[in-house]
């Protein structure tokens, strides 16, 4: 039986949450693996207990450089009293001198995304610029620290392999239908009341906690085309966050969106959800027409799989990942042109053909991305680590 550690300490919001969610009771359900996950207290929470699941409390420090260091003084001791056999860094940094074969998995595009610093630049947060510019450099140290760096997609892989010079590995992310769908309890009355609009408005959705590289402000843009488009008939957008500044992780700021928001008249056609349980994301990707996301810098986007499992037409921006994640089963535009994606979301509405179209092909998409292979693919990784393993084994300088 082979042991793996895996850290989650990173999990805070979004794509990292989303996949110890998902990964962990795939572990769990194997006869061939056991797994000790070191996490936070509130994560722990959460997550039940489970077979095969070894789990270890940790302190969450603030600041990422606090974060990062505390990492490497203290797990190296703790995976060796664990027994693991291979250690999976699922944060974007890797430890520096791992006791035993190392995985990273590496899935923030930000560090190489010269959008999202020519952003920063624009909106003269600079204090952010600094902080990525930092951790881009400890992320490009990291996959050369590790045994093994593995991306989300080939595409996002492409990117990491030229920007470092060292092989990347692409494993998809998953997605469990049964998982996803299960709980049929009732939203809240907020939500509901919320999600209660005329039926012959045209719902848009997008889900994301606010933050610049999602590029909240060209969907924004595009709402006043769009209801122009629609000659008479309602739109609505739906947002799993919302844009008061106490709302956003990650220190974004959500001034600029909302004094946006005002200034096209838009605040009747912005409808701020607030974040909803993962569990209960199903009901509301079914209560839309159109999954929209005009984000310039992805890796995945777990979103994306989701919308077209609940069998949404799909509208995103025209990034490499959002084609080799979608292939047919979107319409795509250029990121920052907010004319192009109201054309692409009108052709969509008033075609019930292309929404047939476009759904169909999305299921079908949907049906290749599977956390179960994800964890095979996984394991059969951390085998060759360890059946590569030079005698006399130790961490990477």
């Amino acid at each position: 039986m082979i042991h793996l550690f895996l850290n989650g300490l990173a999990a805070s919001a979004g794509g990292g949450l989303t996949y110890l969610r998902n990964v962990v009771p795939q572990l769990s359900a194997r006869s061939d693996a056991h797994a000790t996950i070191a996490l936070s207290l509130e994560l722990r929470l959460e997550l039940q207990d489970l077979p095969n699941i070894s789990f270890l409390e940790l302190p969450i420090l603030d600041g990422s450089a606090r974060r990062f260091w505390h990492e490497q003084s203290v797990l190296p001791r703790l995976i060796r009293e664990s027994g693991a056999d291979v250690l999976i860094s699922a944060g974007n940094f890797a430890l520096r001198k791992s006791p035993v074969p190392q995985i990273l998995l590496s899935r923030n595009s930000l560090y190489i995304s010269g959008d999202f610093f020519r952003d920063l630049r624009a909106r003269k947060d600079y204090r952010l610029w600094l902080d990525t510019r930092i951790k881009g450099v400890l992320a490009k140290r990291s996959i050369q620290w590790a045994d093994c760096t593995v991306a989300p997609s080939r595409a996002f892989a492409d990117e990491l392999q030229h920007w470092s010079g060292k092989d990347v590995t692409s494993i998809y992310h998953g997605f469990d239908r049964d998982m996803f769908f299960g709980d049929q309890r009732s939203l809240s009355p907020e939500l509901e009341q919320k999600l209660d609009t005329d039926a012959g408005n045209l719902r848009l959705l997008f889900v994301s906690h606010y933050n610049y590289y999602r590029n909240f402000e060209t969907l924004l843009r595009a709402l006043p085309l769009i209801r122009e488009g629609l000659s008479g008939r309602k739109i609505k957008l739906f947002l799993t966050c919302t844009l008061r500044p106490e709302g956003a992780p990650g220190g974004y700021r959500t001034e600029r969106a909302a004094a946006l928001v005002k200034q096209l008249g838009i605040g009747e056609n912005v409808v701020e959800l607030g974040a909803v349980p993962y569990g209960q994301l199903h009901h509301v990707y079914e209560a839309c027409d159109v999954y929209v996301t005009p984000a310039y810098a992805e890796s995945f986007a777990h979103p994306l799989v989701e919308a077209m499992a609940s069998g949404l037409p799909v509208v995103a921006s025209n990034l490499p990942v959002h084609r080799e994640i979608c292939g047919a089963g979107a319409r795509y535009f250029p990121p920052f042109s907010a004319r192009e994606l109201a054309d692409e979301v009108l052709r969509v509405a008033s075609s019930k053909e292309l929404v047939r179209d476009l759904a169909a092909q999305g299921t079908l998409r949907s049906q290749e991305f599977s956390w179960q292979r994800h964890v095979d693919q996984m394991i059969a990784l951390a085998s060759r680590l360890i059946a590569n393993r030079p005698h006399g084994f130790q961490a990477n300088e």
